[in-house]
């Protein structure tokens, strides 16, 4: 993992800039603001995707694979954090004094002296920033926005708007949320988790409380999250809460959710709002109400900001439909956190109507698999009619030796309702022998879960 330097300078002329893994959704969307920006941009990256290819389409010279022969022409590299030190581009960048930026810090150069939105939180960041660049520009608005998916309406990660408002998805992994200079945060909640980074839970905490009391204008924070509730005492900046408890600023009730989507009434100052979202999933009537929140906050009516909503069709990987096969509906998720698996199966079970629902779980990191194990079983054995576990995506990390996704499995109480299969093969033919006429595959995972998919349609086809 390279972690943001937070004290480094940044020129203000970049010159000509390369991309290491320019084909992953954040730094491809940066990647695309540079190119409207005027800066000439390459980029490589470990394998093809759709992704480089719209990124060739817009002129960029992507190639594939790593060879420091990639990096001899650039005055600038940007690297994504996910990428392992020894990358012989990264490395010649380094022994030759070109300057390398992690992403963040090239995600603030772009947004440096505008009025920045700071969507921050453990679960629901990239639904919660699409959503604020759709209501702002439901009422009338251009911002600027960086998301860490897709924006399905608008089929794209990034864009330059004309407003002074920038949007961004604002990472606490590696504590890069603390660069934007936010005028309005938004939190939507905060989990254990990134521990690898803080070391300590008070540590983590006391970087929440950093990023909360940067914000110039407003923080926005969720009254049902725990842990914020004990930290808003040591918040100084402004503050405005939302979600269901009774004490919110701008409270959500009567959340109805069904295969079409999620309705609702928001309250804020005595005056009442419908939300109707498009998107499934109860929680997404709470993330649309930390939105509602934040454009509240920035003078717009209750009535206009909840009915900007309307037009959200969810983000990349975000519970995504991709595909029916013999009347059996694969979706794919980004769900990485047990929090986040159990909002993502409730979403299935809200849609499945009398189907089941049938995972493919990918573990993602080793620390997180070896630490959270046992909850992820719990999650899926409540959430999930069968549940298919694969082996660990590492990422950032290296292996620790005895932690496979079997531990995941293991930890099950009804052994007849998973199965181990590090053999991505086996895996898709195991979730299709299970799955029948009217049920759900969906994979889990932020890791490249996402690539079983043909494998599960081809397996379906033949089961």
């Amino acid at each position: 993992m390279i972690a943001p330097d937070m004290t480094q300078s940044i020129p203000d002329d970049l010159g000509r800039v390369h991309f290491i893994g320019i084909g992953g959704s954040g730094m491809s969307g940066i990647a695309r603001m540079f190119v409207e920006r005027g800066i000439v941009v390459t980029g490589s990256d470990r394998s093809e995707s759709a992704t480089t290819a719209a990124l060739r389409d817009l002129g960029i010279d992507v190639q594939i694979g790593h060879e420091p022969t990639l990096v001899t022409s650039a005055n600038t590299v940007v690297v994504t954090g996910a990428l392992w030190q020894d990358n012989p581009e990264y490395v010649w960048a380094l022994e030759h004094n070109i300057p390398v930026l992690h992403r963040s810090l090239a995600l603030h150069w772009l947004s440096r002296n505008r009025r920045v939105i700071a969507v921050a939180g453990a679960h629901g960041k990239t639904t919660s920033t699409g959503m604020v660049v759709t209501a702002l520009r439901g009422v009338g608005a251009d911002p600027s926005f960086v998301n860490g998916g897709v924006v399905s309406t608008l089929g794209v990660s990034a864009a330059t708007g004309k407003d002074d408002e920038f949007v961004l998805e604002a990472d606490e992994s590696d504590g890069s949320f603390l660069l934007y200079n936010a005028a309005i945060g938004l939190i939507t909640n905060i989990d254990t988790d990134h521990l690898d980074t803080y070391g300590t839970m008070e540590a983590f905490d006391d970087a929440f409380i950093e990023f909360a009391n940067g914000c110039s204008e407003t923080v926005v924070i969720s009254s049902d999250d725990p842990h914020l509730s004990r930290l808003r005492s040591r918040m100084t900046a402004s503050t405005l809460t939302f979600g269901e408890d009774a004490s919110a600023d701008v409270r959500v009730t009567d959340i109805t959710a069904s295969a079409g989507g999620v309705s609702a009434v928001i309250h804020h100052g005595g005056v009442s709002a419908p939300l109707v979202l498009t998107v499934a999933g109860r929680h997404n009537a709470i993330n649309a109400t930390g939105v509602v929140a934040v454009l509240v906050s920035m003078g717009y009516s209750l009535a206009e900001a909840a009915v900007s909503l309307a037009e959200f069709g969810g983000t990349g990987r975000r519970f995504e439909l991709r595909g029916i096969v013999r009347g059996v509906r694969v979706y794919d998720d980004y769900a990485h956190h047990p929090r986040e698996v159990r909002a993502a199966l409730d979403t299935a079970r809200s849609v499945v109507g009398d189907g089941r629902v049938i995972a493919i779980h990918q573990p993602h990191l080793f620390t997180r698999t070896r630490d959270m194990a046992g909850e992820f079983a719990a999650e899926y054995e409540t959430g999930a009619d069968f549940t298919v576990v694969l082996d660990v995506y590492g990422a950032r990390e290296d292996p620790i030796p005895g932690v496979t996704g079997e531990l995941v499995t293991t930890a099950f109480a009804d052994q007849t309702r998973v199965a181990y299969c590090p053999n991505w093969s086996d895996a898709a033919r195991v979730a299709a022998e299970h799955a029948r006429d009217g049920d759900i595959i969906m994979t889990l995972s932020c890791g490249d879960v996402y690539r079983i998919i043909p494998q599960v349609f081809s397996a379906l086809d033949v089961s």
